[in-house]
Formats: C-alpha cells, sequence, structure tokens
C-alpha cells in the first residue's frame, strides 16, 4: 500500500468517525436517493476503507456524493472535524488512483532531460515545501527568459513583509531556482551563495562572493585574479555567456545589506534572485513579500514534515499548533521535527505545551539543523536579526513589546518612546526595514509584531525594563488612550451638550479613530495597573461607543474588570456605575437572566448609598430586561417604581423613557390603544430634547402599537421616521432592527417587493454592524417572504444562514425554529434526504431545549418525510415517538394524527415495497 493509498483511506475513515460511523447499508442507500440514483455495493465501500481498493472513474460521482454527506453529518454532530472542498478530494482521488497504477508493471513514462547545462550549485530542494502559489507564480514570472523586454531590471529580492526571520524566503527562492532549472531558462547554469548576511560569523564581503562564484563556473585556483580583479572577471564571464546565448541564474541568499552583493548583480538576459530580512530598498528590484501561511497552508506544512497520519486524524489540534507556531514555517519544521522524534504523542499534548507564552520560545527549539544547515531555533534565529540593531531600535523595539494591543499607531508610539516624532518614526522605518515590524493591516501609520517577535522583546524588555523606563513609557500610552477615547466621545451623538474636544474635527474622525484602536482600547483596560486611571477610565469612555456600534463582548470585559477594580478599592458607587454598563451588554448579547441578577445587584448599590437617582436607572434597566424575558407583571411594576423615582428626583429624560417602557408593556399586553396616545407625547417630548435616539425608538414602539391597531399605512410612517431619527443618531444597530420590524408590515400588508427591498436593507446594516442575532432574525424573515412567493431556492439559503447564525450567537431556540423553516424549504424544491438532515439537527435541539412540543413536530415531519422517500419501516418509527410526545403533552388530537400516518407506513412496508 503506498503512501497516496494511506492517505486516502485516513482521510475516509476520519470523515467516517465524524459523521458518527453511518452504516454501510446507509451509505449504499445513499446512493439510491441521488437523481438519478447511483448503485453501489457495501462491498466496494468497505474496499475504500481498507485502503484495498479506491474508487474507479465509474464511483467518481458516487465518492464525491459520498465525502458531502460525510462531512455535513460531522457538520451537524458538531464534531471536532474540518471539511474538506469536492476539489481537494477529487484531487486526492486522482493522486491514489495514478499511485496505484504506476505500481501495476508497464514501461514507466519518461521526460525531456531539462536540466541545466551548466554548473549548478543549488542546494536541494525544500523538503515539505506548500503554499506560496502567488509568490512562486510571481517569482517565476520575473525570472522567465525575455518576460521582462529589453529594459528588464534582472533582480528579484525575496522579502518576507511579515519581517522576521524563518518566513520561508529562502525555500521560496530555492523551490523557484529549482522550478526554472527544470524548465531549461537558464543554460549558462544557476549558482548560489550563503552571503551569511544574519550570522553568528562576519558576513561575507563582496569578493569573497565573486570568488566563490568563479570558482563555481569552473576557473581554476591557479587562474583566480587578484582581489581588486574578481569582479572584472567575474563580468567578463557573464558576458561572455550571454554571448552564447546560455544566461545564468544567480541566488544570493541571507544579505544584509545592498552593498554587499551590487557589484555582483548580473544584467540581461542574466538574472539574480535575492533573499534578505531587510527590504534593499536602494536596490533596483523587483520585490516579493512574504507573510506567515494561512492557516491551511501552515497545517498542510505541519503534515508533510510528520508524514503520518496525525494531522489527518487531529485537524483541530493541528490548527491550534500553527496558531500557537505564528503559522510561521521555521516553527512549524521543529514542531514537526519534535514530533517526528515522538511518533506516538498527540498534536493537543504538544500544543499545550506551547501554550505558556513565557516558555513558547524554549519550546521552539530542536537540537539539529534544517535543511539550509542553520539552527532550528526560533530565539537564535530572531537573536542574529536582534544583534544588528542600534541601542536606541533595539530599547524601541523591547517598549513596542510592552505596549499593549494587537498594533500601535505612530502617534501612539511617539508617546509610548517618548521621542520626537521625527525620531520616533526613524526607529519605526528602521525595525521595518529589518522585518522586525510590519505595517499593520489595520490602515496607514500603524505597526504590528509578529506573535514570536513580540515574546521574543518581551522577554529582553522585561531584563531591560528599568533602563528602558518601561514602567513610565506604558503610562505614558494610557494615558495617551484614556484622552483621547474622552475626546473622541465628545463627538459622537449629536444631542450631547458636552462640548467636542478639539483633537477631532468631526464626529466621522472621532469614530475613524475609535474603530482602528478598539483592539489596543481594550486591551489597555485590562493591562492597566488597578491605580492608573485607564483602568476603569477607558470602560465608562467607551461604553457609549460600545452600546451603539454592537461591541458587546467588549464593554462585557471592560466593564467586568472596572467593576472589580472598584470594588477591591471600596467604591461601592463606582462599581455600580460599572456593574450597570456590564447590565447593558448582557441584555445586548440576550444573557438576560444574568443581566437581571446585574441589575438587581445595582438597585441595592444605589439604595445602601442612598443616591435615588441612580436607583432609578438601575431600576428601568431591570424592568427592561425583565421585558425582554416576557416577565411582564414583574417587569411592569418594576417600571412604575423606576418612573416614581424619576419624579422624585426631576428627572424628564429619565421619566419620558419610563414611560416609553409602560406604553410598550400596554402594547405586549394586548392594549395598544393605550399606548399610542402616550408614545406620540413621548416622541414630541424627545424630539423637543433633541434625542434622536430615544425618539427613534419610541417611534418604531408607536409603529408596532398602529400596526396591532390595524392601522398599517400609519405603523409604516412611525417606522419610517424612527429609521431616520436612528440614522441622525448614529444608532445604526437600531435602524436595522426597525427596517426589520417595517420590513415584516410590508410583507403582511401584500407588498412583497418593497418588504424585500427593506428586508434586504436590514441585512445589510446588521453585517457593518455586526450584528449577526440581528441579520439571523432579518435572514428569518425574508426566508418566509420568498417561501410565500414559493421561490424555495432563496428560502434555503435564507434559513441557511439564518439557522448557522442563531447557533453562533447561542439562540437554540430560533435556531430550531430556522432550522424548522428550512426543512419544510427543502421539502419544497424536493430535497427530501436534505430535510431529513436538518430535522435531525432540529430533534436534537428541542431535546437540548426540554421542547417537547417541538419534539414532538419534528418527530412528525420527520416520519412523513421518510414515508415520502419510501423509507416506510423508519417513518413508522418516527411517527410512534411523535405520537408519544403528543400523548404526553395530553394532545390527543396530534397523537392520533400520527398514529394513522405510523399505521400507513406499516401497511406500506408489510406489503413489501421498497424501504
Amino acid at each position: 500500500m503506498g503512501a497516496k493509498t494511506d492517505r486516502f483511506r485516513a482521510e475516509l475513515n476520519a470523515a467516517h468517525r465524524a459523521a458518527g460511523k453511518p452504516t454501510l447499508e446507509r451509505l449504499v442507500r445513499l446512493g439510491l436517493e441521488q437523481r438519478p440514483p447511483i448503485k453501489i455495493s457495501d462491498s466496494a465501500i468497505s474496499g475504500w476503507t481498507t485502503g484495498s481498493a479506491v474508487p474507479g472513474p465509474a464511483q467518481q460521482r458516487y465518492f464525491l456524493v459520498l465525502t458531502a454527506f460525510l462531512q455535513s453529518e460531522a457538520m451537524s454532530r458538531k464534531a471536532s472535524y474540518t471539511p474538506r472542498s469536492p476539489a481537494w478530494w477529487q484531487e486526492l482521488l486522482s493522486e491514489t488512483q495514478r499511485e496505484r497504477n504506476s505500481g501495476r508493471g508497464g514501461r514507466p513514462r519518461t521526460t525531456a532531460d531539462a536540466s541545466a547545462q551548466g554548473p549548478m550549485t543549488l542546494p536541494a530542494a525544500p523538503s515539505g515545501f506548500t503554499g506560496r502559489s502567488a509568490a512562486l507564480a510571481e517569482v517565476l514570472d520575473q525570472l522567465e527568459p525575455g518576460s521582462q523586454g529589453e529594459d528588464e531590471s534582472a533582480t528579484i529580492v525575496v522579502s518576507a513583509v511579515a519581517g522576521m526571520a524563518g518566513i520561508g524566503k529562502t525555500a521560496l527562492a530555492l523551490h523557484a531556482a529549482h522550478q526554472a532549472r527544470a524548465r531549461g531558462w537558464f543554460p549558462g547554469g544557476i549558482l548560489f551563495a550563503d552571503c551569511r548576511g544574519y550570522s553568528n560569523g562576519p558576513q561575507e564581503e563582496v569578493g569573497a562572493v565573486a570568488d566563490r562564484l568563479l570558482r563555481a563556473l569552473g576557473v581554476k585556483v591557479k587562474d583566480l585574479p587578484g582581489a581588486d580583479e574578481k569582479l572584472d572577471a567575474w563580468r567578463l564571464h557573464l558576458n561572455a555567456r550571454a554571448a552564447q546565448g546560455r544566461p545564468l541564474l544567480v541566488v544570493l541568499d541571507n544579505v544584509r545589506e545592498p552593498g554587499q552583493i551590487g557589484a555582483l548583480l548580473p544584467s540581461a538576459p542574466h538574472r539574480a534572485l535575492v533573499t534578505s530580512r531587510h527590504t534593499l530598498s536602494s536596490l533596483p528590484a523587483r520585490r516579493v513579500g512574504l507573510s506567515p501561511l494561512s492557516p491551511a497552508d501552515a497545517v498542510d506544512l505541519l503534515d508533510r514534515t510528520l508524514c503520518d497520519a496525525r494531522v489527518t486524524g487531529q485537524r483541530d489540534d493541528a490548527l491550534r499548533l500553527a496558531r500557537l507556531c505564528g503559522h510561521l514555517p521555521l516553527a512549524l519544521k521543529i514542531i514537526g521535527a519534535l514530533l517526528r522524534d515522538a511518533p506516538v504523542r498527540c498534536l493537543a499534548d504538544q500544543a499545550d505545551e506551547l501554550k505558556d507564552a513565557r516558555a513558547r520560545l524554549d519550546r521552539l527549539a530542536y537540537d539539529g539543523d534544517d535543511d539550509e544547515g542553520r539552527p532550528l531555533a526560533v530565539r537564535a534565529s530572531l537573536e542574529l536579526s536582534y544583534q544588528h540593531l542600534t541601542e536606541p531600535q533595539q530599547r524601541a523595539l523591547r517598549l513596542l513589546a510592552a505596549a499593549p494591543g494587537p498594533d500601535v499607531s505612530t502617534t501612539a508610539a511617539v508617546t509610548l518612546l517618548g521621542e520626537t516624532a521625527a525620531d520616533a518614526r526613524g526607529l519605526l522605518a528602521g525595525l521595518a526595514r529589518i522585518h522586525l515590524l510590519e505595517p499593520a493591516i489595520a490602515g496607514p501609520e500603524r505597526w504590528a509584531m509578529h506573535d514570536l517577535v513580540r515574546l521574543f522583546a518581551g522577554e529582553l524588555g522585561q531584563r531591560e525594563a528599568a533602563g528602558d523606563g518601561q514602567e513610565a513609557a506604558v503610562a505614558r500610552l494610557l494615558h495617551h488612550y484614556l484622552a483621547t477615547t474622552q475626546e473622541a466621545d465628545s463627538h459622537l451623538w449629536p444631542e450631547q451638550t458636552r462640548p467636542a474636544s478639539e483633537t477631532f474635527t468631526d464626529r466621522d474622525q472621532a469614530l475613524a479613530w475609535l474603530d482602528a484602536e478598539r483592539s489596543n482600547l481594550v486591551a489597555a483596560g485590562l493591562a492597566s495597573p488597578a491605580d492608573h486611571p485607564a483602568a476603569t477610565g477607558l470602560a465608562h469612555a467607551l461604553a457609549t461607543y460600545f452600546t451603539h456600534f454592537g461591541h458587546f463582548t467588549d464593554s462585557i470585559r471592560l466593564s467586568t474588570a472596572a467593576a472589580a477594580v472598584f470594588r477591591q478599592a471600596g467604591d461601592r458607587l463606582g462599581e455600580g456605575d460599572a456593574l450597570n454598563t456590564l447590565g447593558a451588554a448582557l441584555v445586548s448579547v440576550r444573557d438576560l437572566e444574568r443581566a437581571v441578577d446585574i441589575f438587581r445587584e445595582v438597585v441595592g448599590i444605589c439604595r445602601d448609598a442612598g443616591d435615588r437617582h441612580h436607583e432609578a436607572m438601575a431600576l428601568h434597566n431591570l424592568g427592561s430586561a425583565l421585558m425582554r424575558l416576557e416577565r411582564f407583571p414583574e417587569a411592569a411594576e418594576t417600571v412604575h417604581l423606576a418612573l416614581a423615582l424619576f419624579i422624585e428626583t426631576n428627572d424628564l429624560f429619565g421619566q419620558a423613557q419610563a414611560m416609553a417602557s409602560m406604553a410598550a408593556l400596554a402594547v405586549d399586553a394586548g392594549q395598544p390603544e393605550l399606548a399610542v396616545q402616550t408614545l406620540t407625547e413621548i416622541v414630541d417630548l424627545f424630539r423637543e430634547m433633541g434625542d434622536h435616539r430615544s425618539q427613534g425608538m419610541a417611534l418604531s414602539n408607536l409603529g408596532l402599537a398602529l400596526f396591532r391597531l390595524g392601522r398599517p399605512d400609519e405603523a409604516a410612517t412611525a417606522y419610517t421616521d424612527a429609521r431616520a431619527a436612528l440614522r441622525r443618531a448614529g444608532d445604526r444597530r437600531g435602524e436595522a432592527t426597525t427596517l426589520r420590524n417595517l420590513g415584516s408590515i410590508l410583507a403582511e400588508s401584500g407588498l412583497a417587493g418593497e418588504a424585500a427591498r427593506t428586508l434586504t436593507d436590514a441585512i445589510a446594516v446588521c453585517r457593518e454592524t455586526d450584528d449577526r442575532h440581528g441579520e439571523a432574525m432579518a435572514l428569518t424573515d425574508l426566508g418566509q417572504l420568498r417561501h410565500h412567493e414559493r421561490r424555495f431556492a432563496d428560502a434555503v439559503d435564507h434559513f441557511t444562514t439564518a439557522a448557522t447564525l442563531f447557533g453562533e450567537t447561542g439562540d437554540r431556540n430560533h435556531e430550531a425554529s430556522a432550522l424548522n423553516n428550512l426543512g419544510g424549504a427543502l421539502v419544497a424544491t424536493g430535497r427530501l434526504p436534505d430535510a431529513i438532515n436538518v430535522g435531525i439537527q432540529e430533534l436534537r435541539i428541542c431535546r437540548e431545549l426540554g421542547d417537547h412540543e417541538g419534539e414532538g413536530i419534528v418527530l412528525k415531519n420527520l416520519g412523513r418525510t421518510l414515508f415520502e422517500l419510501g423509507h416506510f419501516n423508519e417513518a413508522a418509527d418516527r411517527l410512534t415517538a411523535a405520537a408519544a410526545v403528543f400523548r404526553e403533552l395530553g394532545d390527543t388530537g396530534r397523537a392520533g394524527e400520527a398514529l394513522l400516518h405510523a399505521d400507513a407506513a406499516r401497511t406500506r412496508a408489510a406489503r413489501g415495497l421498497p424501504d
């Protein structure tokens, strides 16, 4: 059995296990369910799983159906399995078929000898090379003879955009050079020289490199010219080969600076391929930047390095390992070497060893060298770059590693480093040139470090913290973040009466800064010492931004941390304020029970402190959470208490908010007529106050009340006005909710086209604001509209996405409902097997939730669908189970209906009809 056959068997069995090991009988039936049916024997499938056979050309269609089915089952079971694409399975099958065919005798195919005619001093092609398809194509495009015309620049610099050692520059260069050799592009020869620009010893001088190249061209030692004449001799040999029509490729590896190789670079038709950790900006070269590998390519490299089945069988752990290695080829090769030495060690254990960031660099080392003879140790490789920095650059790198967050802006770096703007920019540019710093993907004037560079620089920074003034530098940065956040907050909402700062010219600029710095601000708040104002101040300054732009997870993390700081300091009112923010965020992520507990705690804190106004605010928030839980009597009592306190403290705004909540409660209680007048007055009051957001929310509630009263035209007008007000307030999430409500009203009014456009707009806004739950709700509404229009394929797409989003946001009830809708749409399209798979997912959720009525409905639907497919015994079992559930619920009508259908299924089965 060959390596490809082993891989084929391992991958197919991994998918089979993840799918719950469906029986051979089920897999044979899978073929018969296709249109047209596919006949397959159980012995054929068994042969594939044991490796004794592989699918032939006539079986390829079924093989792709089989792999799609197994992967779908694995996903529905939420198994720890990463699905592959059909193209990937097809390629694996093709490779396996070729391997088996090549082992069946016959004369092997021969190809023309494409090796270079001249000398070839390239090291062996790197083993396990993977990914880099775009970069490789770009390099080969530049190397190809005649590709650049007469004025071509003959040099390519391969340097890592990621800015660090171990990114795979040499591997790419060697791989490209070997491909060029195989294509016969350089009959004059391919020469390789390691210039030792980043090594423990001295770098190679230009004369020494010229000496090695001349020797490679066959110049005898006795004929080598003196030191001053070697470059001239090199040029003469290049010119001679050019005149003979024999272009040459020279690969100059590990170059530190342009002066080291500038005199060696050949002119057309020759080519040079250069690798360096430095950008070498002064060279007349075309550059190909390398970033860390993608997660998939990193796992593939690990798989190729190991050459066993561990990655296939433990793919989630392989992905985790790759992430902990920063997707860096050098780190992955080290891990691969360690795992090869321990063939029974599981990937999870290896990943667990790397979890501790403090010891990660120690673990990423191996006693041995790589294919190019270099040490297999990430720290040692980074040290070679670090030792060539100036002292100011070294200090800057250490301080930048101490900055909280994934990146740092130039402005923030100036504050952190304590330098003038010009000097700080120079330091940043210098670190970027040597690729220990890189331009961040978040935008211009932003800088980031690879994770492993940050660990390396952080270790050095801890040792040099006192001399670097690290504590004071980080404190300066935290003050910068806090002050600028407070200034940005003052620009956010038009109705705010606080004077806006001069740091930002307008609201859009303030929002752009907050968006760019959000991750850093959260990290800064969490990393701040308890005695620094940013430890609590950032949570407060960011609360409005987080709320209105949907960054609830960030709000939860920061407000939780701030509450802990206040609690430790004995500041009860500060703690209550932070908890109030936490509760609001929990409501937004639908963690309602926990939010209720938090708000009750805040009410108690305010009561103990005698703060009647904040107690009123906490009571109102508690009432709103209770409304979301549909605990309406308790909510009404709580909101009434809040209103009384708002009246007592003469808070007109709070009174209006509480009255709006009471009106919403009236609508839910089936008394919309009582709510309309109140909401109309409140809308006018908020308009006079200039509070567009509260006005929009009140108009939205008014729209619902009017619709419940059977006044759809007025309701649509109210929702339209609500959208306009919320847009003026910058509340995009509120706007999306209003659009969804308006779309539903338009659909119920028979205006399908207008409803679809409105719901599509709602979906777009939800995506812009990353409101995945709101997107799922809008997709559900749009799916129902399309189903009603008999556009079932569109409905399937919408319900599928909605179910996925509900699952990701933890709303299991709505996920089950979306799956129910999806099953109906699939049945309508004739995709009965898919409908069954969806029904099984829904059944599992209903049982997890204890939703017995839902369980009975799903079982009945499954039974009916199985009946339609002719699987009468399975249908009877499902329908009988549905009847039992309905009987327990006391629903004798539906129980009897299910039993009738079960009897019909058994009758058909007893007649020997197909099952």
